[in-house]
C-alpha cells in the first residue's frame, strides 16, 4: 500500500479547492503538466480514483471522501503550527529576562535592545540593572538568563565568559585644562580631585589598576558606586575619573570631555550564567548582540574634538 507524500498531499489539496489541474498549478506555482502527472501517478499508487472531471471541473470521487476530510483537518494542524512557529519568530507570548551592570546598560543595552526587537517585535524583555553582588542570586533563583557586567562571578554554579576587552579612558569636565592635551595620564589626574569607586569593589578595582601599575595610590576626593554618578559628579565639575569606555560610548555628550589614557588599561566586558542552564534561542541572540554593540564600542572610540590650545 503507498503511503502519501506531504507533496503529493499539497497538491490534490490545491486541485481539490481550486476545481482543475490548471488552477492548481496557479495556486502552487508550477506547470499544468506537472500536476496533472502526480495526480494520475498518485492515484496509480492509492489504486483508486481521487477525483471525477464534471463539467470541466475535478471534483472527490465518492471513495476518496474521507480521505479529502482527514486532508483537510491534517492542513489545519499544519496552519496553527505554522501560526505557532510565526509566533515564536517574532517572540509573542514569551519573556526574556537578562540584566546588566550600569556601566554597560547605559548606552550599549539600548543598542543591543533595539536589534532584539527588530529581530523578535513581539518579545516582552525585562531588564534588570544589577550590583555585583546581586548577580549570583537573580541567576542561581532563575530571575533572568544573562547578566552582562565588567567584573566575571567567582562562583563554581557561574560561568563567566568574556565577551570582548575595552579601555579605560579618562574624563573631564569641559573647559578643563587637561582637555588641551590629546591623552592623559594616570599622573595627570591626581593632580586634580579625582572621582572613583571604592577599589574594594571588582569595578572599582579595575579602574584603579592603571593606577597601581604606575606606582600611585588613588585618594577619592568624591565616591561614586555607578558609572552613571561618576560621570554626572564630572559634567558638574566637581573633579576628574578614570572610567570604562562603554559608560561613555555616546556620539555626544555635553558638559563631558573624553581623552584616552597615555598608559595602556584595559577592562573585559563578560556575560554571566548559570552553569549548565540551557539558553533559550532569545537569550542566545542577545549575547551575540551584545557582543556586537560592545565590539563596535571598542573598535570606534568615542573621543571628543581637542581643545586649542
Amino acid at each position: 500500500m503507498k503511503e502519501l507524500t506531504l507533496r503529493q498531499m499539497e497538491v490534490v489539496r490545491a486541485v481539490m479547492i481550486a476545481g482543475s489541474i490548471q488552477g492548481a498549478a496557479n495556486l502552487l506555482h508550477v506547470s499544468a503538466p506537472g500536476i496533472s502527472r502526480l495526480i494520475k501517478h498518485t492515484e496509480d499508487g492509492l489504486g483508486f480514483r481521487l477525483f471525477e472531471r464534471r463539467a470541466g471541473v475535478f471534483v472527490p470521487a465518492p471513495e476518496a471522501h474521507a480521505i479529502f476530510a482527514m486532508l483537510n483537518q491534517v492542513y489545519h494542524q499544519v496552519e496553527n503550527l505554522n501560526a505557532a512557529v510565526s509566533s515564536v519568530q517574532k517572540g509573542q507570548n514569551f519573556a526574556l529576562s537578562f540584566a546588566s551592570a550600569p556601566s554597560i546598560a547605559q548606552f550599549i543595552a539600548a543598542r543591543a535592545i533595539r536589534s532584539i526587537r527588530a529581530r523578535f517585535p513581539d518579545l516582552m524583555i525585562d531588564l534588570n540593572i544589577l550590583k555585583i553582588e546581586e548577580t549570583l542570586d537573580y541567576l542561581l533563583l532563575e530571575q533572568g538568563e544573562a547578566v552582562f557586567m565588567s567584573s566575571p562571578v567567582e562562583n563554581s554554579a557561574i560561568e563567566s565568559t568574556p565577551l570582548v576587552k575595552g579601555r579605560i579612558v579618562a574624563i573631564l569636565p569641559e573647559g578643563h585644562e587637561l582637555a588641551a592635551k590629546d591623552t592623559v595620564s594616570v599622573h595627570d589626574l591626581m593632580r586634580f580631585p579625582f572621582i572613583g569607586v571604592d577599589p574594594d569593589d571588582p569595578y572599582g578595582d579595575t579602574l584603579a589598576r592603571p593606577f597601581r601599575e604606575a606606582g600611585l595610590t588613588p585618594h577619592h576626593a568624591i565616591r561614586g558606586r555607578f558609572a552613571q554618578t561618576m560621570v554626572s559628579l564630572v559634567r558638574h565639575g566637581l573633579g576628574v575619573a578614570a572610567i570604562d569606555e562603554f559608560s561613555v560610548a555616546e556620539v555626544y555628550m555635553p558638559g563631558l570631555v573624553r581623552r584616552p589614557l597615555t598608559e595602556k588599561a584595559e577592562i573585559t566586558a563578560y556575560v554571566v550564567q548559570k552553569r549548565g542552564r540551557q539558553l533559550s534561542s532569545f537569550a542566545e541572540f542577545t549575547i551575540e548582540r551584545f557582543r556586537h554593540e560592545l565590539t563596535e564600542a571598542a573598535s570606534r572610540g568615542q573621543w571628543d574634538p581637542p581643545v586649542q590650545k
